[in-house]
């Protein structure tokens, strides 16, 4: 049963095959034996009383198409009754009043929460390594990293720990973990889903989606995520829509975009082979391959790392020692409680981006970074739009690697921040522009120790085009196997 899709296992549920108590059972199970450190919070109670609720509204004909499906949440979003650390000590044993409106959006779909997963602290790393609860482990090779910040989702649905996962990505955080471990994530547009209680790491990047099996699954979790929320300044106001209304569509004349900068040196040879293995299987699916070029891609990193770290330590100051967070225990006055508080709860990665954020921002500065940060994150937003958008575009979808490597071994760049930087090479002008991308699994490459690790394809399109970014990712799906394939 934990090999099932989502879809599938909402079938099994309406067709009483099972119920939500057993479904959960199940999984409450899988999670207890696993130690890939994936979950850092689990209420069996709590789970349970969830599903039996569940189990009620699917009795009573008053289940949707996620009732009694369990899920489990990115610890960056707040949740009653579960704890929410964002993976920092500064929010150990944290346990938020409010839930943020994803998780709102789940319980009213009558979705099961099995615990909250492990991230890197305050979403900030590549490699899940910046935890302060410990790294995740990559199923398909316990001694790889799963990626970040969403590893914790990423590995949980890998290992079949839970079918699917909230996850946020700010400069590649769901398509990155995602290809590491093999499965399906997707960000959608900036601004689709509510930041409302999504702890804040670079507000103006920052967004959530899911991770799963399959496209389709995450049509179907997009369905529920997404939507206006008032409480959100940068909330979208759109109609709500079916994003697996396009999933049957043919391929056939698509045009899909070829980056000739994601093709150059520091793309590693294995990761390429499989990348071109699936981009010709869409010409056999009825595709046109079209080289394109992204000229200011090289730049993304340097403009990410100004303008993440900038928001970071606006985001960050909130965590003082007074309000709420972790507080130091010796102080002499509110000043050196501050500081001393600070530097017990932040990891270094995480004072490492507060220092260069608040550097940047500096008087004296700011118009030499921040504000040519910001010029030039418009230009790369500009060469997406020059491929994708008006009666001139180039092409309808934009594919590429994900990541420039497989999976790297566990301790491999903690000692080298810009070596993890550049790991984001081909996510972060996505993330810059707004603009929906996805990760699909499409082969494997050699892991440094010999072993088989995934490589994911990216599916980049323009503005709120994720029906057919979901479209396109399901053909390949059912063209291939990649997505079936399990860790032992």
């Amino acid at each position: 049963m934990h090999k099932l899709t989502l879809k599938e296992l909402s079938a099994q549920l309406q067709a009483r095959k099972i119920s939500a108590t057993e479904l959960a059972t199940l999984f409450l199970d899988r999670i207890a034996a696993s130690d890939l450190n994936a979950f850092l919070h689990v209420d069996r109670d709590l789970t349970l009383a969830q599903a039996k609720a569940a189990d009620v509204r699917l009795a009573g004909n008053d289940a949707g198409p996620l009732t009694g499906v369990p899920i489990a949440h990115k610890d960056i979003f707040v949740t009653r009754n579960w704890r929410t650390t964002a993976g920092s000590r500064m929010l150990q044993d944290y346990v938020s009043p409010f839930d943020a409106t994803v998780v709102e959006q789940f319980n009213a779909a009558g979705t099961v929460t099995l615990g909250k997963l492990n991230c890197d602290e305050f979403a900030m790393g590549s490699s899940n390594e910046n935890s302060f609860y410990g790294a995740v482990k990559n199923p398909w090779d316990k001694t790889a990293i799963p990626g970040g910040s969403s590893g914790g989702s990423a590995a949980a649905v890998a290992a079949r720990l839970a079918p699917a996962a909230t996850a946020t990505d700010t400069g590649g955080s769901i398509r990155q973990p995602a290809s590491l471990c093999g499965v399906t994530g997707i960000k959608p547009t900036y601004g689709s889903v509510s930041r409302y209680g999504m702890i804040a790491f670079a507000s103006s990047l920052d967004q959530g989606g899911p991770i799963a099996k399959t496209a389709e699954d995450c049509g179907l979790l997009l369905n529920a995520m997404t939507g206006f929320d008032e409480r959100d300044s940068t909330s979208l106001q759109r109609p709500k829509e079916d994003f697996t209304r396009s999933l049957n569509q043919s391929l056939q004349g698509l045009r899909i975009g070829v980056p000739k900068e994601f093709f150059g040196a520091g793309l590693a040879a294995d990761v390429e082979v499989a990348v071109r293995a699936a981009l010709a299987e869409f010409e056999k699916l009825g595709a046109t391959l079209v080289e394109i070029s992204l000229p200011k891609t090289e730049l993304s990193i340097p403009v990410y790392y100004v303008i993440a770290p900038a928001e970071a330590s606006s985001n960050l100051s909130r965590f003082d020692g007074v309000r709420y967070g972790h507080r130091a225990a010796d102080y002499k006055d509110l000043a050196d409680m501050y500081k001393k508080s600070r530097a017990e709860g932040f990891g270094d990665e995480v004072k490492r981006r507060i220092l260069v954020g608040s550097y940047v921002l500096s008087h004296g500065y700011y118009d030499a970074y921040y504000l040519q940060a910001q010029k030039i994150r418009r230009l790369i937003a500009e060469d997406f739009q020059r491929a994708l958008a008006g009666e001139n575009r180039q092409c309808d979808v934009i594919m590429g690697p994900v990541s420039p490597t497989v999976a790297w071994d566990l301790g491999d760049k903690t000692d080298d921040p810009v070596a993890n930087y550049l790991a984001d090479i081909f996510t972060l002008s996505t993330s810059l522009a707004g603009l929906p991308g996805m990760s699909i699994p499409c082969g494997f490459g050699q892991g440094e120790k010999n072993g088989k690790r995934p490589v994911g394809l990216q599916i980049i399109g323009n503005y709120f085009d994720e029906a057919r970014l979901l479209n396109v990712a399901h053909q390949f799906q059912q063209a291939t196997d990649w997505h079936l394939r399990e860790p032992a």
